[in-house]
């Protein structure tokens, strides 16, 4: 616990009103809210600092706003969710999105791409009694959000950290850089020029410690797009020749399938191969 401590330290607040915080679930697996329940210790660093006001999956005892911060699990999938969203969005001082389903929509956005009618009607017995919408969407996309958190799930010392940074009214300090800097600082291998495998290590941010290519296999973007990522570099040069174009698009399409930056090249990568087709139809 001393080592918490010294990650992270913070002294009790005396005669002043804890800040209120809410954690608030959405169409998600609760993975990231998991992840703070997880932190054991580490919320015990933090519990003179905060109050947990709302949270479903901690607590029965679910008080009503306004909140001073709300972290905000999953994305919009449904009518009453995009409501929902700007009521809270409403009751809230500060609002940061946790996980990928918050920030890029998640694995549910796959259906972004296809017909979520075709899905209701093959997955579901009664499909005209689910209400949904064609798109799942990152919070972002309705109401003003104050930080994105990214992974798949959440990394807990950066949870913490951020939880700790609207706490004391600063910015949260948290990694930028691409999953190959901590992957050759641990000293790993690259599966991409050792072994030829394809990896999305170069375009994704780092928060994950680097665990695939540590264990001989290729990066999966968990942690979603870096900082001004090369995205055609990585098509051209590193996925080319290891995996088609349509192979190529589908292995951008997972956790972040929907983020700006993947679902733009995984389009590119489509309407290639669509082109080719024609062209092999045409002669």
């Amino acid at each position: 616990r001393l080592v918490i401590m010294q990650e992270h330290p913070v002294s009790p607040v005396k005669n002043a009103v804890k800040p209120r915080v809410a954690v608030v679930k959405f169409a998600s697996c609760d993975g990231c809210q998991l992840t703070l329940l997880d932190c054991e210790d580490e919320l015990l660093a933090i519990a003179d600092r905060v109050h947990f006001a709302h949270f479903a999956e901690a607590s029965s005892d679910l008080q009503p706003g306004p909140y001073d911060l709300t972290i905000v699990e999953g994305s919009v999938s449904t009518p009453e969710d995009r409501h929902r969203i700007v009521k809270l969005r409403a009751q809230s001082k500060k609002l940061i999105t946790i996980g990928a389903c918050a920030t890029a929509g998640g694995i549910q956005a796959l259906r972004n791409f296809a017909s979520s009618d075709e899905y209701r009607k093959a997955v579901y017995a009664s499909p005209e009694m689910i209400q949904t919408l064609s798109d799942s969407t990152p919070i972002r996309q309705h109401v003003q959000v104050d930080f994105e958190l990214r992974g798949c799930p959440v990394d807990k010392q950066q949870l913490i950290e951020v939880v700790l940074a609207f706490a004391e009214g600063r910015q949260p300090k948290t990694s930028t850089e691409s999953v190959c800097q901590p992957c050759k600082r641990r000293g790993t291998v690259c599966v991409v020029v050792a072994q030829k495998k394809p990896c999305l290590g170069p375009v994704t941010q780092a928060g994950c410690g680097s665990i695939c290519p540590a264990y001989d296999r290729g990066c999966y973007a968990c942690f979603g797009p870096s900082a001004q990522p090369n995205m055609r570099g990585l098509s051209e040069g590193l996925l080319s020749g290891k995996l088609s174009n349509p192979q190529a698009a589908i292995f951008l399409q997972s956790f972040h399938a929907a983020s700006d930056e993947f679902a733009a090249e995984s389009l590119r990568l489509w309407q290639i191969e669509s082109r080719s087709e024609k062209t092999k139809e045409a002669t």
